[in-house]
């Protein structure tokens, strides 16, 4: 039986810090609902109702179009226990996207280790915290980070950076728009 909480106990933040990956959810009013995996130790409690993690670049964008697209901005954030007692967490809430270049992104990054491919912080108002048992899920070991994407965009390069959010991140996959502006969030060297 799941336990409901206004907010992040404690025992939830601790929790929270151990896990090496979580998932986002969202979805737009009308479209494909997205999950995406999530590492790098890229997540931080902020408080009892605020979280955020530092986005890398990837193949699309998803979560930013579909907060850009919806009204409720709705978004869920789970974590769920690979090792140790089982426990399933899920931060429940309104996000909001932070794109490189703005002062909001810029004042909210030294709470992270920048990573090069950087193109967002996406925070999380959370309304509910819910735990259930995650008796269902397998064991897994943890081996390390990979690393691979970090050193691609490393050795890519700022103006590789921003021709690939023009390529692939300027549109979800439904077709709706993120509004990045790559030579905002990158300026040309």
């Amino acid at each position: 039986m799941g336990k409901q909480f206004a907010g992040i106990e404690p025992e939830h933040r601790a929790f929270i810090e151990r896990q090496k990956i979580f998932f986002v959810a969202s979805a737009p009013p009308q479209g494909r609902i997205n999950v995406s995996p999530k590492g790098l130790s890229s997540f931080r409690v902020l408080g009892e109702t605020d979280v955020a993690y530092l986005d890398c670049t990837g193949s699309g964008s998803e979560t930013r179009a579909h907060l850009m697209a919806s009204h409720d901005k709705r978004l869920t954030i789970m974590f769920c226990a690979f090792d140790g007692p089982p426990m399933i967490l899920r931060l429940y809430g309104q996000g909001r996207s932070l794109m490189r270049g703005t002062p909001e992104y810029a004042d909210l990054v030294p709470q992270f280790e920048e990573v090069a491919g950087a193109r967002q912080i996406v925070r999380l108002a959370v309304d509910l915290v819910q735990t259930s048992c995650g008796m269902g899920v397998p064991l897994f070991d943890y081996k390390q980070e990979r690393g691979s994407l970090v050193r691609y965009w490393m050795a890519q390069g700022v103006d590789n950076l921003r021709k690939y959010w023009r390529l692939k991140n300027m549109k979800s996959i439904d077709g709706l728009p993120t509004d990045f502006v790559p030579d905002s969030m990158v300026p040309p060297s």
